[in-house]
């Protein structure tokens, strides 16, 4: 019997297609150890996607004929993570968030303002830093029977403040998440308050790198990525 996984309807960026992070992380679960993931395509929600096991420990994700994503085996990432943010900065940062409930990603999972379920990771400027920051308290649902939080979940809120990192608006232009790597260091435990950073990192044309952290109630780093998202190529959707 061939494998396939599915990303559940639920856990959407934008409205029709799987959020990025999350199926990221799913994805990077199919490959042992340290994986980076590339999307090619919108991820279909509540489909099964064939899952073809490649040469070097590569997992390509199908759906009919169209390659959706790629994991790959990579290096352990190397990321430094800046000074830590406390919860307080974060509050007050998350205020400044700038998405709002009727754009693209207005339902977002994680970051969807349209969403009452939403995660609530509403990143917004910390003032004097060149970084967004966000709180956020996993919900008991996110983990396993020690509380440990689900590696997607984290992946998928690791995810979402990148963008808010390169784009401070008032315009926030469309772009998408093209790869991201992330490596769990310590457990993020679900009713624990932390606290997700992200930062730029590089301009490349239309393609924006950030890196971001998951910081527990202390500011110690749980969980880093680097992430690349690309803006669509002019009268291009994605």
């Amino acid at each position: 019997m061939s494998e396939t996984v599915s990303i559940p309807a639920r856990f959407n960026g934008p409205l029709t297609s799987g959020h990025g992070g999350y199926s990221s992380g799913v994805f990077a679960g199919l490959v042992d150890g340290q994986a980076e993931v590339t999307l090619r395509s919108p991820v279909p929600l509540d489909k099964p996607l064939d899952v073809i096991h490649e040469e070097g420990g590569s997992v390509h994700l199908m759906d009919g004929e169209t390659l959706i994503a790629a994991a790959h085996p990579a290096a352990e990432l190397d990321l430094e993570v800046p000074a830590p943010v406390s919860v307080a900065e974060a509050r007050q940062a998350s205020e400044g968030y700038l998405g709002k409930p009727d754009e693209l990603f207005g339902h977002c999972f994680v970051c969807g303002r349209g969403r009452e379920d939403a995660f609530g990771v509403f990143a917004g400027v910390v003032e004097g830093r060149d970084l967004v920051a966000s709180p956020w308290t996993p919900r008991d649902w996110t983990a396993g029977e020690e509380g440990r939080v689900h590696p997607e979940f984290v992946w998928a809120v690791l995810d979402c403040p990148t963008y808010f990192a390169v784009y401070r608006g008032p315009e926030l232009p469309l772009s998408f998440l093209g790869r991201m790597s992330a490596r769990i260091d310590a457990p993020v435990v679900a009713g624990d308050e932390h606290v997700v950073i992200a930062w730029p990192l590089e301009l490349d044309g239309r393609k924006r790198h950030a890196g971001a952290a998951v910081l527990s109630r202390e500011g110690a780093p749980l969980a880093v990525a680097r992430a690349l998202m690309i803006e669509p190529r002019e009268g291009s959707a994605g």
